[in-house]
């Protein structure tokens, strides 16, 4: 079958394409944006890349048009698609139709962590053998791509809540009916589709409302929004997590940038986690990680083993460079809350060394200006944040600098990359932060502090 992919770069579109490929299934697709690290991942499954929406990539026909959910009408090529009355489905509809059915689904949602924990589970179960199928909106250092169709009963897919597709609005994740649920968290995000917070609140709710009452849903001892959503109604066991706390599932800090930490179930010591990792929001998602794959019938201490072999996701943290006394890091920033569990992280971890944030405003939420007041505190870790205003931004960057005096805005990225050779004078850690390709700084910058 020829199955064409609109907007096939994105995380999830890309991940899909790899799962068809994988299948059998000749995939082309097409997208605006073609960049690292999803292009190049796509282009070594041999997989035919269109940059740019038109008509003409319809040709020949394909037996099947998958849509991304950034794609709407008055889009070409989706006009092409509904005027050439050509089948087409949402990218959830298409992987619960043809991937999940039959399997042990294993799903991780939550504003915050889902690719980190998503990986976190899947390389669990990798380790014990059961070469998992999974879905992640990243692509985890430990395996090398963002999906794989898999050789067992389980698939752990990323359960995230932004939508389907224009005409289909349900979050994705009510489309994959899994058997498992972390539910890491829940704060207001996708200003760009929800109104509230109580609108996602509804979402997950409709996520809860699939789970079967033989599964697990697993969840923070201390997330109010989690507990008003099951509040809404439960017909499923949950178990609770909690770091320093009493939950069934708890963790002990060893250290206190989280880079060590003991495991606990109903008060019996598993083990204790000795990794590469930092920050308290780390330690959360491999707890509940650890507590899913318990739910699948591996032993606590072989998750706790398989963990210290756990090399993150790229982007998260992911140190690009060691220049001289200077640590450049890349890090995939969407919210401020995501900013400032890693940059505390960070200084947990560095102590008084100097750390220079360097943000991108790319997310919708963000970009809408909706979190003002916190993306400044968020960034109250760092002893500079520079925060880049592109022309097409919407909204006044400037109103930062009432919430916090470390911030200043750079207009440019080659005013940032001249402000960051000045502060590599006096070392430290340089944290771009970015949800996107930050306008390809990366090379540029390097090349200059070299």
């Amino acid at each position: 079958m020829h199955i064409h992919i609109l907007g096939i770069c994105g995380t999830f579109m890309g991940g899909l394409a790899v799962i068809a490929r994988q299948m059998g299934h000749h995939v082309t697709g097409s997208d605006r944006n073609v960049y690292p690290p999803m292009s190049t991942q796509l282009e070594s499954q041999g997989i035919l890349l269109m940059e740019g929406y038109r008509a003409e990539n319809l040709d020949p026909k394909p037996d099947l048009v998958v849509i991304g959910n950034a794609l709407s009408r008055g889009n070409p090529e989706v006009e092409a698609v509904l005027n050439r009355g050509l089948d087409y489905v949402s990218g959830p509809e298409w992987l619960a139709r043809h991937v999940l059915r039959d399997r042990w689904v294993l799903g991780v949602a939550g504003t915050h962590g889902k690719t980190t924990t998503t990986s976190m589970l899947s390389w669990i179960l990798e380790h014990q053998g059961f070469k998992p199928g999974f879905l992640i909106g990243g692509i985890p250092l430990n395996f090398g791509v963002s999906a794989r169709l898999g050789e067992s009963s389980f698939f752990v897919v990323e359960a995230d809540e932004y939508d389907s597709a224009f005409f289909d609005k349900r979050s994705k994740f009510v489309h994959y009916r899994p058997r498992t649920v972390i539910l890491n968290n829940l704060e207001y995000d996708h200003a760009d589709i929800f109104p509230d917070l109580d609108a996602i609140k509804k979402q997950f709710h409709h996520l809860v409302r699939t789970i079967p009452g033989e599964g697990l849903i697993i969840a923070p001892e201390n997330e109010p929004n989690i507990r008003d959503v099951l509040n809404m109604g439960c017909w499923t066991p949950v178990e609770r997590t909690s770091i320093n706390g009493a939950a069934g599932w708890n963790a002990q800090l060893v250290k206190a940038d989280g880079s060590r930490f003991t495991v606990y179930h109903e008060g019996i010591g598993q083990g204790e986690v000795d990794w590469p990792l930092t920050g308290e929001h780390n330690v959360s998602n491999a707890l509940a990680a650890i507590a899913a794959a318990h739910h699948a019938g591996i032993r606590s201490t072989d998750a706790i083993d398989a963990l210290a072999r756990f090399r993150n996701v790229k982007r998260r943290m992911e140190v690009i460079a060691k220049l001289d006394n200077v640590t450049v890091y890349d890090d995939f920033a969407h919210h401020p809350t995501a900013i400032a569990t890693t940059l505390d992280g960070l200084r947990k971890q560095v102590g008084p060394e100097r750390i220079i944030a360097v943000v991108e405003p790319r997310s919708n939420t963000m970009r809408l200006g909706v979190h003002t007041e916190t993306l400044a505190k968020s960034l109250n870790q760092a002893d500079r944040a520079l925060i880049y205003q592109p022309k097409e931004l919407n909204w006044d960057l400037s109103q930062l600098k009432r919430h916090a005096s470390n911030i200043e805005i750079c207009e440019s990225l080659d005013q940032i990359i001249a402000r960051l050779k000045l502060e590599a004078r006096y070392g430290g850690h340089f944290v771009l932060m970015s949800n996107g390709s930050f306008g390809g700084i990366y090379a540029g910058l390097l090349a200059e502090l070299r």
